[in-house]
C-alpha cells in the first residue's frame, strides 16, 4: 500500500510517498480501498504546522476520502464488500487503503462519482451549518460569497442557492468567477478589479443581507461595509493568510451581525447534530438540490504541489489524489 507521509512539519517538498504494509480491519471496522481523497486548505496547513492541531508525525494526511468497501473485520454487518461510501477519516485519507469504523460512513449518492464525493463532507457541512444552524437564510436574501471560486466558495454558492438565496460571488479571477457564475451565482464582483463594497451595493439594491467570508485580509472590512440592515457577517476562514481587524462601529451601524462559524469543533460537541447535518447534505445531493463540482485529479506524488497550489490560490475550485 503507497501512503502520503509527513516526517516533521514544514515544507511540503519533504513530503513522501512510503510503501507500508496492507491495512488490517479491526473489531467493527472496514478497509476502504480509495478511489479518491479530497485535498483541502486545512490539509497544507497541517503539514506546515500552522494549523491550531498539531498531529504527532509521521503521519498521513488526508481527512476525506470516497472509495468501496475491500474487506470486513469481525463485528461488523450492514455493509457489503464493494459497496461505495464516503469515510471522514480526519487523517490517513493520502493512501491507496483506510481502515474505518463501519459506523461512520457514509453512503455515496448514486448521481456523483468519486471525485465529487471525496470533496463534499467538509465544504458542503460548513456550508450547511452556517446557514441553517448559524443563521437562518430566508428565500430571496442576498447572499456575497467571498473566494467564491475556491472550495467553499463554489459550495456556499451551490447551498445558498438551493436555499432560495441570490449569491453574488466575489473572486480574484474571471476562471474563479465563471465557475461560481456556473452553480448558481446571479452576479460577479472581481474584487482585485473593482470596488467591492459599492459593487455589492450596487448590484443587491441597497446592501447583502448575508457574507460568506472563508478568505479574510483586506476584503473583509469592505464587505462588512456591504451588508443591510440587520446583515450577518459569516466569518470560516482565512485563505488569505492575515486575519482581518474590523472597526467594531461597523458592527454596531446597522445592527449588524458577526458569526463564528466552526464547524470542526462543533462536530466533536455535537455529534448526533452532525450525523443530521452530514444526512442532509447527501439527501440534497441525491435528489439533485446540489451539483458538486468535479474536481481536479491528481496521483499521489502531487500531493504537495496540490496543497501548495490551495495554500496560494494558484489552484481554484476542488482537488483530489486519485491512487
Amino acid at each position: 500500500m503507497r501512503a502520503v507521509v509527513c516526517s516533521q512539519l514544514g515544507p511540503l517538498e519533504a513530503l513522501v510517498v512510503e510503501d507500508r504494509g496492507p491495512p488490517e480491519a479491526g473489531e467493527g471496522q472496514v478497509v476502504l480501498d480509495v478511489k479518491a481523497a479530497g485535498v483541502n486548505y486545512v490539509d497544507g496547513l497541517l503539514c506546515q504546522g500552522r494549523y491550531q492541531i498539531k498531529p504527532p508525525i509521521p503521519f498521513v494526511p488526508g481527512g476525506e476520502v470516497a472509495g468501496r468497501v475491500s474487506a470486513l473485520g469481525p463485528g461488523v454487518s450492514g455493509v457489503e464488500v464493494g459497496e461505495r461510501f464516503i469515510a471522514f477519516t480526519g487523517f490517513g485519507g493520502f493512501a491507496d487503503q483506510v481502515v474505518v469504523p463501519a459506523l461512520s460512513l457514509v453512503p455515496m449518492p448514486d448521481n456523483i462519482g468519486f471525485g465529487q464525493a471525496a470533496t463534499l463532507i467538509q465544504s458542503y457541512c460548513t456550508v450547511l451549518f452556517t446557514l441553517t444552524r448559524r443563521t437562518a437564510l430566508a428565500p430571496g436574501e442576498w447572499v456575497l460569497v467571498l473566494g467564491a471560486g475556491g472550495g467553499v466558495g463554489l459550495a456556499a454558492t451551490d447551498v445558498a442557492t438551493a436555499l432560495g438565496g441570490r449569491v453574488i460571488a466575489a473572486a480574484s479571477s474571471t476562471e474563479k468567477l465563471e465557475a461560481a457564475m456556473a452553480v448558481g451565482a446571479e452576479a460577479a464582483i472581481d474584487y482585485e478589479n473593482e470596488d467591492l463594497k459599492a459593487r455589492a451595493r450596487e448590484i443587491s439594491g441597497g446592501g447583502v443581507d448575508v457574507v460568506i467570508d472563508p478568505v479574510g485580509g483586506r476584503h473583509s472590512e469592505a464587505a462588512l461595509r456591504a451588508t443591510t440592515h440587520l446583515g450577518r457577517f459569516c466569518v470560516i476562514g482565512f485563505a488569505s493568510g492575515p486575519i482581518a481587524s474590523v472597526p467594531l462601529n461597523l458592527v454596531l451601524l446597522n445592527n449588524r451581525t458577526v458569526v463564528g462559524v466552526d464547524w470542526g469543533g462543533w462536530t466533536f460537541k455535537d455529534p448526533s447534530g452532525n450525523r443530521a447535518l452530514i444526512a442532509e447534505v447527501i439527501d440534497l445531493v441525491g435528489s439533485g438540490r446540489l451539483h458538486p463540482v468535479v474536481p481536479a485529479e491528481f496521483p499521489l506524488g502531487r500531493a504537495a504541489a496540490v496543497m501548495s497550489g490551495l495554500l496560494d490560490r494558484s489552484i481554484g475550485g476542488k482537488a483530489v489524489l486519485v491512487p
